[in-house]
């Protein structure tokens, strides 16, 4: 499968460069007005008319194998697989490790602090602050 998605991306975006140069060898539709009122010379390898012709029409077939590919790994990219159902949440959760508690004679990880300190019942826990009022009046600057 990571064959074939190699394949469509290698062709994606090889088409992608194609359209790129083909685009920029183009005239515009303003450069056989100005080659018709004797601006510019209007010669070709192609001759005047020909070279639109054909460069348009390569322009369309790698326009369309471009949006072909793109089509491809958008619907690759979206398969799951059978086996799997619900969110990637759930999926995440089942199979994080659960964090480990750190045991009370190993000291933290910060070079040169002390290990962490026993927690008892008489030691309150950090007040966590109220929230700002609903109108947020509160949280304007005043001068």
């Amino acid at each position: 499968m990571h064959l074939v998605l190699n394949i469509i991306l290698a062709v994606q975006v090889l088409t992608a460069i194609g359209l790129i140069g083909l685009i920029l060898v183009q005239h515009g539709k303003g450069a056989d007005m100005g080659a018709a009122f004797g601006s510019g010379g209007s010669g070709s390898l192609f001759g005047a008319s020909g070279s639109a012709n054909f460069l348009s029409r390569s322009t369309a077939v790698l326009a369309t194998v471009f949006f072909a590919c793109t089509l491809a790994l958008a619907y690759f990219g979206n398969l799951r697989p059978a086996a799997s159902s619900g969110s990637v949440l759930e999926r995440a959760a089942v199979t994080a490790p659960a964090p480990q508690a750190p045991a009370s004679g190993v000291a933290t990880q910060i070079p040169g602090s002390a290990a962490p300190a026993q927690k008892s019942s008489a030691v309150p826990a950090t007040a966590v602050p109220p929230a700002p009022a609903a109108s947020g009046a509160a949280q304007i600057p005043t001068k």
